[in-house]
């Protein structure tokens, strides 16, 4: 399944794989590698809510931004929610951006074997390979209870209300 017009990178409409996820879907599946080549998937977190913060390259500046701000966020959250950070890019450069800009409080993987985060979550980007700047919150029961896409890629998300949303569904 194909999406255009979701997304776009500069002003130029891009295209989205995938089915699009919406509130109250169950979380698809996906297979991960950390940066130690272990792999992940949606069970590795079981019984944990889960913020997933979506970047295209870590080593682009918003990219950096995005990560830097949900790594500052997810040391004042409690022990029952794990933040990752999925993206395309290769486990060793994960590793050594992890190590340069001193990111512990996310789990930052790479899905660039298989790409099945990326087309399973609907934010494969056609055109370049990469995944779409979004981000999700999952629930406990591996519900997704909020999306958030940003439509033109190069901008940051919403951070305050991905948080608020976060919140909210810890207090239930």
């Amino acid at each position: 399944m194909e999406r255009k017009g979701v997304i776009t990178m500069k002003g130029n409409p891009l295209t989205l794989v995938g089915n699009e996820l919406k509130e109250g879907d169950k979380a698809p599946d996906f297979v991960v590698l950390n940066e130690n080549m272990e792999t992940r998937t949606l069970d590795s977190y079981k019984g944990k809510y889960k913020v997933i913060s979506v970047t295209p390259s870590l080593d682009t500046p918003v990219c950096d931004l995005q990560l830097q701000w949900f790594n500052e966020d997810a040391s004042s959250e409690p022990d029952d929610v794990v933040v990752l950070n999925i993206s395309m890019d290769l486990p060793f450069a994960i590793k050594r951006f992890c190590a340069a800009k001193g990111i512990k409080n996310v789990e930052v993987l790479s899905d660039h074997r298989e790409a099945s985060f990326g087309q399973n979550w609907g934010v494969l980007i056609k055109e370049l390979r990469l995944l779409a700047r979004s981000i999700f919150i999952v629930d406990k029961n591996d519900v997704v209870r909020y999306v958030q896409i940003v439509k033109e890629q190069t901008n940051e998300p919403d951070y305050e209300d991905a948080i608020k949303a976060l919140r909210d569904l810890v207090k239930e």
